[in-house]
């Protein structure tokens, strides 16, 4: 298997204060109401406890991605020494294409630019031998970033709940899952 990096999401840790998407948007300075990283908080049906649980999302970096299949000006590629899938907005024309193709909305529509962009699993710091910002930034370390062909699956999964299930994409990311509240009774000391 090639070298693939994605991110690992860890639900059962994440607190869901946004640090991770805020570090993303101070990192790039993307325009009022584009976002690259979100934090969605599991939905009762999910996870139907009092608790809180996240899923921090950003692209997936997909084996086969759908954004790149379907650019008219080859505006996406895929690194071979990574397989980070990188947005070159300076080709980018605007058509959407990728926006509408992605199940997981990475894409996003910069309206002052009129162009797509998304998370680059911050290859250029990557390049340095830095973390991605969000990595970087999260005070529980809930998100990291994993390399699958040598990726100890054990206690992971590859399509949480919630998440959409694509094996022709093959997103690179895995979840640990919340685990369920445990109830702790206190013994009468008499």
């Amino acid at each position: 298997m090639k070298k693939q990096l994605g991110f690992l999401v860890d639900s059962d840790r994440c607190i869901g204060c946004f640090t991770c998407a805020m570090a993303c948007k101070n990192q790039y300075h993307q325009e009022n109401g584009v976002v690259w990283r979100e934090v969605y908080p599991l939905k009762e049906e999910i996870y139907p406890h009092k608790e809180r649980a996240f899923y921090s999302l950003a692209c997936n970096h997909c084996e086969n991605p759908a954004c790149l299949n379907v650019c008219p000006v080859e505006a996406y590629f895929k690194r071979e020494e990574d397989g980070v899938v990188v947005h070159e907005q300076d080709k980018c024309i605007g058509c959407g294409n990728c926006i509408r193709s992605c199940p997981y909305g990475a894409p996003r529509f910069n309206p002052v630019l009129k162009k797509a962009e998304k998370c680059s699993l911050c290859h250029q710091r990557l390049d340095a031998g830095l973390k991605p910002m969000c990595v970087l930034s999260c005070p529980v370390e809930a998100i990291q970033v994993i390399e699958l062909s040598t990726l100890d699956t054990t206690g992971l999964v590859h399509y949480a709940p919630g998440f959409p299930k694509q094996p022709s994409l093959n997103p690179s990311v895995r979840f640990r899952l919340p685990k369920l509240p445990e109830v702790v009774r206190r013994k009468n000391h008499e």
